[in-house]
């Protein structure tokens, strides 16, 4: 039974994030805002669902997946500058702002870094201390993307949709506060991850230790590295250049 639970974990998932798509579908503040908000939504889904048949994310690696997703779909519904979980929140810490474009920036880093490090563990084999920096700096710069994302799609709407895809508020420093909160989520889960290896895992230490160890056989990258090269080249047509004399001297002969 955990076993079925286990495997069709995703497929849960999956369901539930639908049905959360659904209901936000239905009677959107501003529709266009949600289609412009559900244009990386129609790309990651379908996406994820078709490299899941090659690779498998861990089921807390989907968790977070679809926790941001429905995160951001309840942003969509409601446009983020009026979703009322922001302005309760925000009246809670005594802003007049709607907070909650803030709050699912956060979400973005605390909740995709899982995955992204996930990723970098299994198929880079990426280990030890760049295994928390690179998914760091992989958030930061995904958040940047994003921003990019942004700007481009509202200069391509109008004025009325490009405000409330935006939700700036009034804020001119609102990319880079999206940008460094995102920073701050992956950095809240990274410690979080680096602190339960540190008491639970024996070859934490060790991978530490062996992040800033060089190999014995690695030379550093640059002038070393093109000298060699152009050895390598050399060698090849010199090589080439004998092949040739022996090809001119057989046809001479016949």
């Amino acid at each position: 039974m955990k076993r079925t639970i286990h495997k069709n974990y995703p497929f849960i998932l999956l369901a539930v994030f639908l049905c959360v798509w659904i209901w936000g579908a239905i009677n959107p503040v501003s529709p266009e805002a949600w289609m412009l908000e559900n244009i990386l939504v129609v790309i990651a889904v379908p996406t994820i669902i078709i490299l899941g048949k090659y690779f498998r994310f861990s089921n807390i690696s989907y968790t977070c997946i679809v926790a941001f997703m429905i995160l951001h779909m309840i942003g969509a519904h409601y446009t983020y500058a009026e979703a009322p979980l922001g302005s309760g929140i925000g009246e809670w810490f005594g802003s007049n702002r709607n907070i909650y474009d803030r709050i699912v920036h956060f979400s973005f880093g605390f909740l995709w870094v899982y995955p992204v490090r996930e990723v970098l563990l299994r198929v880079a084999k990426i280990r030890g201390f760049w295994s928390y920096v690179v998914p760091l700096e992989m958030a930061f710069s995904f958040s940047a993307i994003f921003e990019i994302f942004e700007w481009f799609i509202v200069v391509a709407s109008n004025e009325e949709t490009g405000v409330a895809f935006l939700a700036t508020q009034g804020d001119i420093w609102d990319a880079q506060k999206d940008m460094a909160l995102a920073a701050l989520g992956a950095f809240v889960t990274l410690s979080s991850i680096a602190v339960v290896n540190w008491f639970h895992s024996r070859e934490f230490r060790k991978e530490m230790r062996d992040s800033f160890t060089i190999g014995e056989r690695q030379n550093p990258v640059g002038e070393i590295s093109m000298k060699d090269v152009m050895e390598e080249k050399k060698k090849l047509l010199r090589k080439a250049q004998k092949i040739k004399k022996r090809y001119q001297k057989t046809q001479k002969k016949k």
